[in-house]
This record gives structure tokens, C-alpha cells and sequence, in this order.
């Protein structure tokens, strides 16, 4: 062996036994650089890469976070924008599983603790690690808007100027009620929010509009087409429109439905509503881009169609094959097995 290649061995073996120490000779203060932020390059190399289903990317196991309910695994800064997203746009108050074939449809929990070992976290919670403290904020007030519309016994005053959180007799909700607001002392019906009205029914459809500045006696104000807030007609949650398209869309409830009349869109999905009738020619588009519209929904349910009935004939064919094979499988398991 040359002197050369003697020298190059000694060299390897020297950082070798350096790296194994956990430090580097010639660093000077860095001598002291340990394993744990230091390993060697085979380590590192070995370390299993598990792959997240938003980015596509490969990290270490340190970089990802897991759901518990469905054990879905994510890197931390795709489920962080992800998290951060929903809580802004307020579209739901449950962190639901970012993978929309999730077999077990996970969700979030607020009060999930991190998984031992996850860094990148300075405190045990998950979510509340993730996001800022206003966006935290409101998501806590996305969620405690949530349990008042799904508690029976607790209502939002309607008054646009108090919306507080009225309580209801749980002896009467079955009937329409007397709420009495503690905070700005507003009367109203507990079924329809609308000011208190003994001894007649509930007007289905009728939006209401509420304006600063308003007393007890004067805090409904019915209005008609120009309205700038009315309420959702299957959750009665308050919706103000600005301008734009009049289908619109609650945010809460999912529900389709006419600005001006408050009827429901759901199955109008060519929009016929805006064709005849008093919102004739209201729906805030132009005619051509309604034809172009409709020509899409008819385009793709055509398109369905087509398929199917290509397709019909093979699986005709097909299914025959199918059921052999399954009723072959089911007498294979039921033979018993040679002893």
C-alpha cells in the first residue's frame, strides 16, 4: 500500500471515529456537538421517510403529525395551512381528516395532545400549537357558535347590535316561546326569531333586516327585496349579501336558495327558478352566461349518461364471470380441510 492511500485510510478512519464520538476534530467550539444533533450520514439514511398524502413529499417521522382517530399521517406544515384555511374561511368548526378517501373520516381534536417525540411543538396541543392565537381565538368562537345552534335550549338574540346567548324553558321546546334577551331585553319567538307574536303562527319565509340603533319595540323590520341581511330558511342563521349572484348558499346548513323569495335551489341545478316568476331575470348574471351554465350541467350529466350506457353491455358480459368466480371462492372456503 502507497503512503498515499495509507494517509486517505487513516484520514476515513479518523472521521469515522470522530462522527461515532458525536463530534469533529478540527471544529474548535464545536467539539462538543452530540449525537443527537449531529449522526452520521448512514443514519440519516436509514431513517425511515413516510410520504404525505397534500405535498406528496417524503420526510422524517419528526416532521409529521398524526390524526388519532384515523391515524392519517400529514407533514406539520401541510396540515398547519390546511388547518389555518378552514378556521379562516369558517367552514366547518371540525378539523375533518385532509384525505378525502379516509376510510374512518377522522377529525382534529382541539384538545389532542401531540405525539410523543413530534417536534416543532412548544406546547401539548395540537391545533393550538399550529396556529396564531387570533386564528386559535377564532376558531374557538367558530366552535361555541356551533354548540348554541345545536343546543335545543339555547338561542342567539336577534338583534344585530346585542347577539348574546338567550336560554330557553326546556318545558316548552315544542312550541314556539317568549325569549326575553337579559342583555338588551329584545322579545322574541323562540321558533322563528321574529318579534313576539301571541296567538298567530310563524310566517315561513321572511327575511329580516336589523339596523344599528335599534330598541326593544322596533329590533325586527321586515323589508323585501333590498334586504341586506336576512336569515338562511332551513337554520335561520343571519346572512348578509352585499351584491353578486342572488343563489346563495349557507354557510352553516348548506342550503340553496333564492335571495329575493327564499325558496329552495337545491335540485334547481339549471337555475329555472329565474325564468318565470316574480325573480324573472334577477339572478344577477348575464343571459349568456346562464346558457353557458346550463350548457355545462347538461354536458356532464350527458356525459354520465354516455358512459353508462357504453359501458352497460361489458358489465352485462362481465357480471357472469363475477358470480362464477365469487361462488367459487365461497365453495372453497367451505371444503373442509384435508387432515
Amino acid at each position: 500500500m502507497s503512503a498515499l492511500q495509507r494517509k486517505s485510510t487513516d484520514k476515513c478512519q479518523e472521521v469515522v471515529s470522530d462522527l461515532l464520538r458525536g463530534s469533529l476534530t478540527g471544529l474548535g467550539d464545536c467539539s462538543t456537538m452530540t449525537t443527537a444533533r449531529y449522526r452520521p450520514t448512514w443514519d440519516l439514511a436509514l431513517d425511515p421517510l413516510v410520504s404525505c398524502k397534500l405535498c406528496l413529499g417524503e420526510y422524517p417521522v419528526e416532521q409529521m403529525t398524526t390524526i388519532a382517530q384515523c391515524q392519517c399521517v400529514f407533514c406539520t406544515l401541510c396540515l398547519k395551512q390546511y388547518v389555518e384555511l378552514l378556521i379562516k374561511e369558517g367552514l366547518e368548526t371540525a378539523i375533518s381528516c385532509p384525505d378525502a378517501a379516509c376510510p374512518k373520516q377522522g377529525h382534529l381534536q382541539e384538545n389532542e395532545a401531540r405525539a410523543a417525540g413530534e417536534v416543532g411543538f412548544e406546547c401539548s396541543r395540537v391545533i393550538e400549537c399550529m396556529v396564531a392565537a387570533e386564528i386559535m381565538q377564532r376558531y374557538k368562537k367558530l366552535q361555541f357558535e356551533r354548540e348554541v345552534l345545536l343546543d335545543p335550549c339555547r338561542t342567539w338574540c336577534p338583534a344585530s347590535t346585542c347577539q348574546a346567548v338567550c336560554q330557553l324553558q326546556e318545558m316548552g321546546l315544542q312550541t314556539p316561546q317568549l325569549v326575553q334577551c337579559k342583555a338588551c331585553d329584545t322579545e322574541f319567538c323562540s321558533a322563528c326569531k321574529a318579534s313576539w307574536h301571541p296567538g298567530q303562527g310563524c310566517p315561513e319565509t321572511m327575511p329580516v333586516t336589523f339596523l344599528p340603533g335599534e330598541t326593544s319595540s322596533s329590533a325586527f323590520k321586515l323589508e323585501g327585496d333590498d334586504a341586506p341581511i336576512k336569515r338562511c330558511p332551513r337554520c335561520k342563521v343571519h346572512i348578509e349579501r352585499d351584491e353578486g349572484c342572488a343563489q346563495m348558499m349557507c354557510k352553516n346548513c348548506k342550503h340553496a336558495f333564492c335571495w329575493y323569495c327564499l325558496e329552495s335551489l337545491d335540485d334547481d341545478f339549471l337555475l329555472i327558478h329565474y325564468d318565470k316568476g316574480p325573480c324573472r331575470n334577477k339572478l344577477g348574471h348575464s343571459r349568456a352566461s346562464v346558457i353557458w351554465h346550463r350548457t355545462q350541467v347538461v354536458g356532464i350529466f350527458a356525459g354520465f349518461g354516455l358512459l353508462l350506457l357504453v359501458a352497460s353491455p361489458f358489465l352485462l358480459l362481465a357480471t357472469p364471470f363475477v358470480l362464477c368466480c365469487k361462488c367459487k371462492c365461497s365453495k372453497g372456503d367451505d371444503d373442509p380441510l384435508p387432515t
